[in-house]
C-alpha cells in the first residue's frame, strides 16, 4: 500500500474510492505519568508520552490501511494525522486520507 501527503503520484492516473480512516485513544499508567510529571520539572522530552503517540500513530495508520484495502485501494493519496486530548491522560490520534486505485 501506497500512503503519500500529496494529491497525485507521480506518473499515476487515479480512481477515487473514498475517505478512509483509523483512530486510536491512548493513555499511560499513572506510574508513568507520575514519572513524567517529575520530568517536567526539570524538561526535557518526555519520552513514555513520545512513544505512546508513536504507537498512536502507528495503529490508527494501520486500521486507515485496513479500510483502504477493503476497498481495494491501490494506495491512500492526503495522508493526514490529527491528534486531541480526549480527557487528561488520554490522547486520541486519527490517520485519515483518500483511498484510490490506480487505473
Amino acid at each position: 500500500m501506497i500512503l503519500v501527503n500529496t494529491d497525485y503520484i507521480a506518473g499515476q492516473e487515479l480512481e477515487m474510492l473514498g475517505l478512509v480512516k483509523g483512530s486510536t485513544i491512548q493513555s499511560k499508567n499513572i506510574g508513568r505519568d507520575i514519572t513524567q510529571g517529575f520530568k517536567t520539572l526539570v524538561g526535557g522530552e518526555l519520552g513514555a508520552y513520545t512513544d505512546m503517540m508513536n504507537d498512536a500513530r502507528a495503529l490508527a495508520t494501520k486500521r486507515m490501511v485496513g479500510e483502504a484495502e477493503h476497498l481495494g485501494a491501490d494506495a491512500v493519496v492526503n495522508v493526514r494525522y490529527a491528534s486531541a486530548a480526549v480527557m487528561q491522560g488520554a490522547a486520541e490520534v486519527m490517520a485519515y486520507g483518500t483511498a484510490v486505485k490506480f487505473k
